[in-house]
């Protein structure tokens, strides 16, 4: 149930005759907003929401108090009937009697963005705002509503982007975060779905080249043999490596949030930030010598590796130094390629999706894998692997040791 408060209430400063302006507020997830009804009074003839006898008028203007107070409750029970789930904005546009066209890209924009922070969805409300900083570098006018969004727009918006030596995947990243947006937009009325430009603009269009994304397991094992005793610098990078691909092509924010309670036995139990999936994935012995390691390290967090320095993180202050740490650790794996003799532009994804292509060439059934395992997304493998016996993937993982029974493409 979608829930919201309503009070009646005072500014807080006064006017300068002395009075004060009343104001409608509506709490929703935490966050206020007021809404001037165009009614002032002295402070003492204003209690428990409602006028005193000493107000003039009184009874007059504490009728349409009452009305403006239903028409707000009958508002918030449409969204609710509706199962929409209403934004601040939405709802003064309707208690206002606006027309939702007149909400700006802009404050739609922004409010998604605080509300995804206030869910704690932190990783999403960096990409939206990435994004919005991008679209409105290109178009400075934030009075720009979402019926003026048009496909002769964002072929412009394109056009901006190449000049400033975007790929065609960094625009489709882009281009589908404002469709996502304008998608909301029309699911919460605030424009027509006739205005949808994205019916003639296809993102569909703007696909990566086929780069290729995963290590060879000979490639691995150079990026494994970087020797830690010449550079000392490098040990977190590559234990950080090693165990995202020893355990299954994990995360870099779950191995960032592991905490010692996640290791039960020979196992790790974790749950996967981004899709919530529960996931037992018996340690390797690699595995096992780096946990021996971080083991006598003691960073004094309940946190397995010392990426976060103190317990109980905001979702913000975990999302910005997720930011900060993922960008040295992709810095030093190309650091390690590149002492290791390995061309390719190694990040922590394509260590993430060597592990799904390694077990391919292990020779692992494609019935356990999916015949596209080895280059889907690498969640895509993880839910096929999900679906077996903890056995049967203890077995298939185990082959990540071995050498490869099949040859790979030159």
């Amino acid at each position: 149930m979608i829930r919201a408060t309503i009070k009646l209430m005072l500014d807080g400063k006064p006017m300068a005759n002395g009075k004060y302006a009343l104001y409608l507020r509506i709490l929703k997830d935490r966050k206020g907003k007021k809404i001037s009804l165009g009614l002032c009074c002295k402070k003492e003839h204003f209690i428990n929401e409602s006028f005193t006898k000493h107000h003039p008028s009184y009874q007059v203007e504490n009728e349409m108090l009452l009305k403006l107070k239903v028409k707000a409750f009958e508002i918030i029970r449409s969204f609710q009937l509706e199962d929409i789930d209403f934004t601040l904005n939405q709802f003064e546009t309707k208690f206002r009697g606006k027309k939702s066209s007149k909400i700006t890209v802009s404050e739609f924009w922004k409010e998604k963005i605080s509300d995804l922070n206030s869910a704690g969805r932190t990783g999403n409300a960096r990409a939206y705002k990435d994004v919005y900083n991008s679209f409105f570098k290109f178009h400075e006018n934030k009075n720009l509503v979402f019926r003026e969004i048009t496909p002769t727009l964002l072929d412009k918006y394109e056009t901006y982007l190449r000049s400033n030596n975007n790929t065609d995947g960094g625009i489709g990243v882009k281009m589908r975060e404002l469709r996502a947006l304008f998608n909301d937009a029309i699911k919460k009325d605030v424009v027509d779905e006739k205005y949808y430009p994205f019916k003639i603009y296809k993102v569909s269009k703007l696909k990566g080249k086929g780069i290729k994304k995963a290590l060879t397991r000979n490639e691995m094992k150079l990026m494994e043999a970087i020797s830690t005793a010449e550079n000392p610098h490098l040990i977190d990078a590559k234990n950080y490596m090693l165990f995202s691909y020893y355990m299954g092509g994990m995360n870099f924010v779950d191995v960032m949030k592991l905490k010692w309670e996640n290791i039960q036995g020979d196992r790790i139990l974790y749950i996967r930030s981004k899709t919530k999936g529960r996931f037992s994935v018996k340690m390797l012995s690699p595995v096992k010598k780096i946990i021996a390691y971080y083991k006598t390290q003691n960073n004094g967090t309940d946190y397995v590796f010392p990426i976060l320095l103190k317990d109980n993180l905001t979702p913000m202050q975990i999302e910005n130094r997720k930011h900060k740490t993922l960008s040295k650790f992709n810095k030093q794996l190309k650091e390690i390629a590149k002492t290791q003799g390995v061309a390719q532009n190694v990040t922590s994804y394509v260590i993430r999706h060597s592990f799904a292509t390694n077990l391919k060439f292990a020779g692992i059934s494609t019935d356990l894998i999916g015949s596209s395992m080895g280059h889907a997304n690498v969640s895509i493998t993880q839910a096929y692997l999900k679906e077996f016996d903890d056995e049967v993937i203890d077995d298939a993982m185990s082959k990540l040791l071995e050498e490869p029974r099949l040859k790979y493409a030159s």
